[in-house]
């Protein structure tokens, strides 16, 4: 935005959506990654009925709050602005 509660350039919008992909495409692929790795050994090792049922329902339970982290983690470090490229330093000119 420009600071004077006007609407945001082109670029802000576009910056903003593909942040907005991003956060949802990573949450997403996290979120299965961690499903996976949760509910695999269930399926790998044959484990028992009882103990498969478990994983399943641990499984359903951590990929959403993992998927939400995530989305909420990248949206808050965008929203805090570009790091500087040197650590320590804060002017281009340092």
């Amino acid at each position: 935005m420009d600071g004077h509660g006007g609407r945001p350039h082109k670029a802000e919008r576009d910056a903003l959506t593909v942040e907005v992909g991003f956060a949802l495409v990573s949450a997403a692929f996290l979120a299965a990654l961690v499903f996976a790795a949760v509910v695999g050994p269930a399926f790998l090792f044959g484990l028992p009925d009882l103990l498969s049922a478990l994983l399943f329902q641990v499984g359903l339970a951590l990929a959403p709050v993992v998927f939400v982290v995530r989305v909420v983690c990248v949206l808050v470090d965008f929203r805090r602005g570009a790091q500087p490229s040197q650590p320590g330093r804060t002017s281009p000119d340092s």
